[in-house]
């Protein structure tokens, strides 16, 4: 996956993610329209889907809402880096198929540089600057969540494949 990534500082809890006033409903496209909202009013006029999300420790944090990845991944996001996801959030974005990495060197990403990311091998390529991150690969039953488009589809698909 490649993006332009959009920075964030820490501790972005869920109430930043989408914010609660917002919880009525639980449509994917109602939500992604206030993703981010309350850190930048603009953002989800500004963000293209493939984007990416860099943010500083604790990404996630908060309530345990799932809204939060299904936002994100229904805006379009591709995918969120951060140094430490909160663990609720962590498992809610694999389940809901929205791709996040941990990875420590963030501030050595700007806002408006293009990322490469390459699940596989585990690494990250900043195309802007031409330098190359490291981070712990996905373990594979967490990559075929991801593209099967989070647990409930991969399910369906397991099912349909071997039989109830």
């Amino acid at each position: 996956m490649q993006g332009k990534v959009w920075k964030f500082g820490k501790n972005i809890d869920t109430d930043i993610i989408i914010a609660a006033r917002y919880l009525n409903t639980s449509d994917p496209k109602e939500l992604a329209k206030h993703i981010m909202e309350d850190a930048d009013p603009q953002f989800t006029q500004k963000m293209q889907p493939g984007d990416i999300i860099v943010s500083d420790e604790n990404f996630g944090c908060g309530s345990s809402r799932e809204h939060a990845p299904i936002a994100l991944k229904a805006a379009g996001v591709a995918a969120v880096i951060a140094p430490t996801f909160a663990r609720i959030f962590y498992r809610n974005a694999f389940n809901m198929g929205l791709p996040i990495f941990e990875l420590k060197e963030i501030d050595e990403i700007s806002e408006g540089d293009t990322l490469e990311i390459d699940m596989d091998s585990g690494e990250i390529k900043n195309l802007t600057t031409g330098k190359n991150y490291k981070f712990t690969p996905i373990p594979e039953f967490m990559q075929e969540l991801v593209q099967s488009g989070g647990l409930i589809e991969y399910a369906k698909k397991e099912i349909a494949t071997k039989g109830a």
